[in-house]
């Protein structure tokens, strides 16, 4: 038979009174003394130098074995932007664009959704109401601006309709002008995605962005 010894609650010390052992560490405890080859920095710009060369070497020869077809691990490769692009996966998201119906009118019904739950705060809707009692609104004027935008997605996911999305593949977009970041219902409406993109309409959109840009003559006359 096994002997149960209890102990009065009164006789317990209270959690504020009971000993507290508190340990104070001192951070510069903790730092080690640097050797002199540590202090000069010496052994590390050497170590970064070799392995830089190291690198530059091993893809030079690997270069060089493609250029003459025999086959090996291919060797680091720099994309000659512009000239050449790095492939974009499909879910990268890019420049925004507006979705229509199949008639033409676009898909947006202006509930506010995507404006609402933009972080920075870049998109501006003015609705209007319409005839049609299934959509009941539209945009009057729907604009984003670009410079503010954060490229977050959450207007995308947000809308109710699909009448957003960031698919354009799109992302050189710059301008000398703050209004020039600014794009309003009709550029929206007239961008595609990757899928319907033409040749077309990817150079109507470079104008778009640099109609207010200057000839580099005349900004070094300026």
């Amino acid at each position: 038979m096994t002997d149960i010894t209890t102990t009065p609650a009164d006789t317990i010390p209270a959690a504020a009174e009971r000993p507290r052992t508190v340990r104070v560490v001192n951070v510069s405890e903790r730092r080690r003394e640097l050797t002199f080859w540590e202090r000069i920095y010496l052994p590390a710009v050497i170590s970064g130098l070799a392995l830089t060369a190291r690198h530059f070497f091993v893809n030079l020869w690997r270069h060089t074995l493609t250029l003459f077809g025999i086959k090996t691990e291919p060797g680091a490769a720099t994309f000659q932007y512009p000239e050449f692009r790095r492939p974009s996966a499909p879910r990268l998201r890019s420049l925004h664009r507006l979705t229509r119906r199949p008639d033409g009118t676009p898909r947006c019904v202006a509930c506010m959704m995507c404006e609402t739950v933009c972080p920075a705060f870049c998109i501006q809707i003015v609705a209007e109401e319409v005839d049609d009692p299934d959509i009941e609104k539209r945009p009057k004027s729907f604009d984003i601006d670009i410079g503010r935008c954060v490229f977050c997605g959450y207007c995308v996911e947000a809308c109710p309709e699909d009448a957003i999305r960031m698919d354009t593949g799109i992302t050189q977009i710059g301008s000398l002008s703050r209004n020039g970041m600014v794009l309003d219902l009709r550029t929206l409406l007239e961008l595609n995605g990757r899928e319907e993109q033409t040749k077309q309409g990817v150079e109507s959109l470079q104008k778009r962005f640099t109609s207010d840009l200057k000839p580099a003559e005349a900004i070094r006359a300026a």
